[in-house]
């Protein structure tokens, strides 16, 4: 993409302030939403305008799998710890009703509120929603951290490879065994004494810098344009389509 195709894109994005609250709108609807036909459409709604917004079919994919791969735990044990009426007995276990229904909404729930946030947010630098969070009134404290995080995730993730790195040199070879677990455990130890000592020096040089412990303050921002308003209006309204769709279902 060429400079001037790039300063384009950027002018034809909604103003960060305004995707921020449509974000905020759309994930609050559908937290309340509790019946599984209005989350499987809300579900669907937040893939399409996923599909839609984000470049890339790939990229969606595969967000969405890592969600539904770590929640999937719930699919497992949720059936079996909530009581109610079985579908399938194992043994002396019991997969119920319930727990399935249960373990499948908090999963819808859970992806259409990520895939909401994704479509809206993606493309933005964090500095940038940092920026706009600042400006809605989230305190300054969160908003440091979300400026500071990105960045230290990466170190601190190419400070765990070389760990893995150092230790299969050494011949470790992961197992499903007690000396294995023992030797993540030490490494994940090691990284976290690493990321400690990272943020002291980080908090030294920042200080060498003249850091008071407050950011400096960029440009006031303008007041969102009616125009603006459009897209947390569209989230509102989509909002409250589904939660009235969930109460009268």
């Amino acid at each position: 993409m060429s400079l001037i195709e790039g300063i384009g894109a950027a002018r034809r994005r909604p103003d960060a302030r305004a995707a921020c609250l449509a974000a905020v709108l759309l994930v609050g609807g559908m937290i309340c939403l509790r019946g599984l036909p209005a989350l499987g459409l809300g579900f669907a709604l937040a893939l399409g305008l996923c599909l839609l917004a984000v470049p890339g079919r790939g990229r969606v994919l595969r967000r969405l799998l890592h969600l539904e791969g770590f929640m999937a735990v719930l699919l497992v044990l949720l059936p079996l710890t909530v009581p109610g009426t079985a579908v399938l007995s194992l043994g002396p276990l019991a997969l119920s009703a319930e727990g399935l229904e249960l373990a499948a909404a908090i999963m819808l729930r859970a992806a259409a509120a990520m895939l909401c946030v994704f479509a809206l947010l993606d493309p933005y630098e964090p500095s940038e929603l940092a920026a706009a969070l600042g400006r809605l009134g989230l305190p300054r404290g969160l908003v440091r951290l979300m400026e500071l995080v990105p960045r230290y995730v990466h170190l601190f993730r190419a400070e765990f490879r070389r760990l893995d790195e150092a230790m299969r040199a050494r011949g470790f070879a992961p197992r499903l065994s007690l000396h294995g677990f023992r030797s993540y455990g030490n490494m994940m130890g090691m990284l976290l004494v690493r990321a400690f000592e990272r943020a002291e020096r980080v908090e030294d040089a920042m200080r060498c810098r003249g850091w008071t412990g407050e950011a400096p303050r960029g440009p006031a921002l303008p007041p969102l344009a009616a125009r603006e308003l459009a897209l947390p209006l569209a989230a509102a309204l989509a909002a409250l389509a589904l939660v009235a769709l969930d109460r009268l279902a």
